[in-house]
């Protein structure tokens, strides 16, 4: 073991992170600084930069995020909240349970919790606040439904989960995602129905199949997002990578030509949002290169499978551990930084305790999407905060029931295997 190199590795790593430095930039310099001492070539360092970014399945990460903010942008949001409200929002709490329903549909189609906050949060918490609930629950629920379009397909964090953990199938890791997805969404909405009662908020429009009916007329073009990628990909017709571009165009056609919602000059906006977006995700991924030879050159996942090991040989002792230890990260890095530098680490431990990894994928996005939602970097937190006018410090406190009902669903997918694993084995993809 040479411990002077591993500290090299991470103790200006970290520091440089508290010192407010970009994570990418402090990765790249502290594995440089390793690799110099180690006497490799410096030619590695640009190897390992440009092999982390050099695969055809990458290429699925910009076009998904572009049909995202196409959608986004595009009059979905509106055609979705309308159809979720024909479905549920005759119940108590009804625009709760619009919120909620609204971000299944939405984050099918976006895969990001930040442009699902963003472009609902907008519309349905001042909406919400018209008809009488409070601001701070308003602004839980949509921060915290949000997470779920980190699970349903399309979800750009998956395919840098595959990449991370080696080129694991990003097909099954889709279909791994929508259980606990839906799970999310169902256990959001009991609490918020347990709290509508609670404190009598009011009532939607009564039920109609009429109304089902006509709201489905309109959306149903957005919806037909999440067939193409779904269908597609599992049926075998298209790659994830060719799915994402179809489905950009298809995104593009419905947004313009149908309805009528995005002009050209809008879409520049879009492009010009989608490529900073890409490059932050681009540049991180790219890091991660250099930094995971280092950690793999120096043998830290045999240090780290020894040192939890040791701690105990219970396998629930095992994932509640690592679960935590990734929570605490949640609350001080970035979604994408926490997937490219755990994933190497911990996937030897995981391998060991017999966990599959396309479980883990779900487990490691839904612990990272909570991790959005906490302070002090919580960057759906940020926007939630910004659109409702609520304090960080009171939108904490009246968010954190609703991470206790998260943090449930977490440990649920966690020791129930089959949440996650069940629908990909159905359709032979494990």
């Amino acid at each position: 073991m040479n411990a002077t190199a591993i500290a090299l590795l991470l103790i200006p790593f970290f520091i440089m992170i508290l010192l407010g430095f970009h994570i990418p930039y402090a990765m790249i310099a502290s594995a440089s600084l390793t690799m110099f001492y180690l006497k490799l070539s410096p030619t590695q360092i640009i190897n390992t930069l440009v092999d982390s970014v050099d695969g055809f399945t990458f290429l699925a990460i910009p076009f998904f995020i572009l049909s995202g903010d196409i959608m986004a942008r595009g009059g979905i949001s509106d055609r979705l909240i309308l159809l979720a409200d024909a479905l549920v929002g005759w119940m108590r709490g009804g625009l709760a349970m619009v919120n909620i329903m609204a971000s299944i549909f939405f984050g099918g189609i976006s895969g990001s919790a930040t442009a699902d906050t963003a472009s609902l949060g907008a519309i349905l918490i001042p909406m919400m606040h018209k008809q009488g609930y409070d601001n701070e629950f308003s602004t839980a629920v949509t921060m915290t439904s949000s997470v779920q379009g980190m699970l349903i397909p399309p979800s750009h964090n998956m395919i840098i989960y595959a990449m991370a953990a080696g080129g694991i199938s990003v097909s099954a890791l889709f279909m791994a995602g929508i259980v606990p997805g839906v799970m999310l969404g169902i256990a959001l909405m009991i609490f918020s129905y347990y709290l509508s009662v609670k404190r009598n908020y009011p009532k939607g429009t009564p039920f109609s199949l009429g109304n089902v009916a006509h709201a489905l007329s309109k959306s149903i073009w957005g919806l037909g997002t999440v067939l193409i990628v779904v269908i597609g990909v599992v049926m075998g017709i298209f790659t994830p990578t060719e799915s994402a571009a179809i489905a950009c165009l298809y995104a593009l056609i419905v947004s313009v030509f149908i309805y009528h919602e995005l002009t050209w000059k809008e879409l520049y906006k879009v492009i010009k949002s989608s490529l900073k977006t890409l490059s932050t995700v681009l540049i991180l991924i790219a890091a991660s290169g250099p930094f995971g030879f280092c950690i793999t050159y120096l043998q830290i996942p045999s240090m780290v499978v020894n040192g939890l090991l040791g701690l105990t040989d219970s396998k629930f002792l095992l994932l509640l551990l690592i679960n935590l230890i990734i929570l605490v990260l949640g609350m001080i890095l970035g979604m994408a930084s926490i997937i490219v530098i755990v994933t190497p680490i911990l996937m030897p431990v995981l391998l060991s305790i017999g966990l599959n990894p396309i479980q883990f994928g779900a487990i490691l996005i839904l612990n990272c999407g909570i991790g959005l939602i906490t302070p002090p970097v919580g960057g759906v937190l940020f926007i939630g905060s910004g659109i409702s006018g609520v304090p960080m410090e009171r939108l904490v406190k009246h968010t954190f029931p609703f991470l206790v009902v998260m943090f449930v669903v977490l440990m649920l997918i966690t020791y129930i295997p089959a949440i996650t694993l069940t629908l990909p084995g159905i359709l032979g993809l494990l």
